[in-house]
C-alpha cells in the first residue's frame, strides 16, 4: 500500500488553487485552476496534496452537500528554513496565525490558514540535540 495524497474537499476551488500554487509555491499537476479536482506537489518528496471540488464529491456522497465547519484537516509541509520561507510566502499574501516559533526542542513551525479554512503547519525540523 502507498499513500498517494491528501485530498481537500473545497468550495471555492479557484481561490485555493491560488493558494497552494501561488502563494505556498507547489507545483500543480495539470493547471486545472478551476477544477474540479488537481494535485499540488512540493519540489522534493513523494506526497502529494489535492484539491477536489466539495459539490462534485456531494454528487456521490450526498452527506457531503452540507457546509463543512471546525476543523477537519491540517496539512504539514516541511521546509529547510522556516524564517526565510514564511517571510516569501507572506509578501505573496499568506497570513500567518502563530510563528515561526520553537514547538519542541527538534522542530520549529508557523500556522495559516488556506482560503477554505484548512489548517497548514510549516515545520522546520532542527538537529538533535546532544
Amino acid at each position: 500500500m502507498e499513500l498517494a495524497q491528501v485530498r481537500l474537499l473545497v468550495t471555492d476551488f479557484a481561490a485555493c488553487y491560488r493558494f497552494y500554487a501561488e502563494v505556498l509555491g507547489l507545483k500543480p499537476q495539470s493547471g486545472a485552476t478551476e477544477g474540479p479536482y488537481e494535485k499540488f506537489s512540493p519540489t522534493t518528496g513523494s506526497a502529494g496534496i489535492a484539491l477536489q471540488d466539495r459539490a462534485m464529491m456531494a454528487g456521490i456522497l450526498g452527506e457531503l452537500g452540507d457546509e463543512a465547519s471546525g476543523h477537519r484537516s491540517l496539512v504539514v509541509l516541511r521546509v529547510d528554513d522556516l524564517d526565510a520561507y514564511c517571510e516569501q510566502i507572506t509578501s505573496r499574501g499568506a497570513v500567518l496565525l502563530h510563528g515561526p516559533a520553537p514547538m519542541t526542542d527538534r522542530m520549529r513551525v508557523a500556522h495559516l490558514k488556506d482560503p477554505e479554512g484548512n489548517l497548514v503547519e510549516l515545520q522546520e525540523w532542527l538537529l538533535l540535540r546532544a
